[in-house]
């Protein structure tokens, strides 16, 4: 256990993505933030939540879609197991996940590739960034619309007690194969986080 998760008698908000008390990089997605995209974005047809974790995720786009599989690489107690999204074949109309960080760039290839409809990943804002994110996604796969989140996440390891609030500003990256190849920005009206989140914290 990485010692610095522990202080002031409890589990401290992580930045570190890969530093996890459960398994590789398993931050579950606070319902929120879920509930933030499915209120301004309209996801038609079938939808596969492909890094589904603890199912956290899952349970709120099921409430709009009657139609979610799940999948995760790693065994988490939900969804089937062992089935890496990087690497699939498979084809569904909407892709809605958030994506192991050191894996963001292979999920939106993945993604490109395996959605029929839209596409949406939770990533970092800074996830703008980068000379090489420039030449290989965004010069020739602008994503549609970037939702910046108003309030910021913040991601616990599964269990932990949820106290303070995070320092990384996040969004939600749609591709929507209907729109036209340029990208909005669009900010989540604040608000989400006390209407979603029994203590307003995650």
């Amino acid at each position: 256990m990485d010692s610095t998760y522990f202080l002031n008698g409890g589990f401290k908000p992580t930045m570190k993505r890969f530093a996890d008390l459960d398994g590789p990089d398993f931050f579950p997605t606070p319902g929120w933030a879920t509930y933030a995209l499915i209120d301004n974005e309209r996801f038609d047809g079938d939808l596969w939540e492909c890094a589904c974790g603890n199912g956290a995720m899952s349970a709120v786009l099921s409430k709009i879609n009657n139609q979610v599989s799940s999948s995760d690489l790693y065994d988490r107690g939900f969804g089937e197991i062992g089935h890496d999204f990087v690497s699939s074949k498979r084809r569904f109309d909407n892709i809605v996940t958030n994506p192991p960080y050191n894996s963001a760039e292979g999920f939106v290839k993945s993604g490109l590739q395996n959605s029929g409809r839209k596409f949406a990943l939770l990533l970092r804002l800074a996830f703008l960034e980068g000379a090489n994110r420039q030449r290989t996604i965004f010069e020739t796969n602008p994503p549609s619309r970037v939702w910046i989140f108003s309030e910021r996440i913040t991601f616990y390891p599964h269990g932990a007690v949820q106290k303070g609030t995070g320092t990384t500003a996040y969004a939600w990256f749609v591709w929507d194969k209907d729109a036209p190849s340029r990208t909005e920005l669009k900010w989540f009206k604040p608000g989400y986080k006390q209407k979603y989140s029994p203590t307003g914290l995650a």
